[in-house]
């Protein structure tokens, strides 16, 4: 296990994979704003649920959190996107709703840029949200991403065009924090 201050990161149980479905994948409006493809049905237990149990893959590292205190699910965790000829990777969280604004996202961008640069040795990692997302933002500039973009009406959600921003950091700042 990972661990950060506030937070675990550990492998998927066939426990946590109902939870993140029900309480996650679910709510069209929380995945509609946390996932870049569109929504769809899924079955409990489906091979194609992003909450599953998996083998472990080169180009992603999926992790479910825990709350260190009491071992409560928190949410979902990763890195994505992994190149290991470029040596970068695309960070992403979600939280259950309750367990929303408790500090964890900042702990868990911390403990997941840990990883990637001591463990997986990257050289960057990125992070992409909506401009209307404060606690992503937050926890960004507070774990001490730097804002590299912001893309124009980039992103389709519940109807209608919203801006995206986009992160990055690189290894060497991720030292020197």
């Amino acid at each position: 296990m990972l661990r950060g201050e506030l937070v675990g990161l550990r492998a998927r149980h066939e426990a946590d994979a109902p939870i993140l479905e029900a309480e996650l994948h679910d709510d069209l409006v929380t995945t509609s704003r946390s996932d870049w493809r569109p929504w769809r049905p899924v079955s409990p237990g489906a091979q194609a649920s992003r909450y599953r149990v998996a083998e472990p893959s080169d180009n992603a590292a999926s992790f479910s959190v825990v709350d260190l205190a009491d071992d409560t699910l928190v949410g979902d965790a990763g890195l994505g996107n992994i190149d290991a000829h470029g040596r970068s990777a695309y960070l992403g969280l979600v939280l259950r709703p309750a367990c929303r604004g408790k500090g964890f996202g900042t702990d868990i961008v911390r403990v997941l840029c840990g990883y990637a640069f001591t463990v997986l040795g990257l050289h960057s990692v990125h992070l992409g949200t909506l401009d209307d997302n404060h606690a992503m933002i937050k926890a960004a500039e507070r774990a001490g991403f730097t804002k590299e973009a912001q893309l124009r009406k980039a992103a389709w959600v519940m109807g209608g065009f919203s801006d995206a921003v986009l992160f990055g950091m690189l290894a060497d700042e991720w030292t020197a924090t």
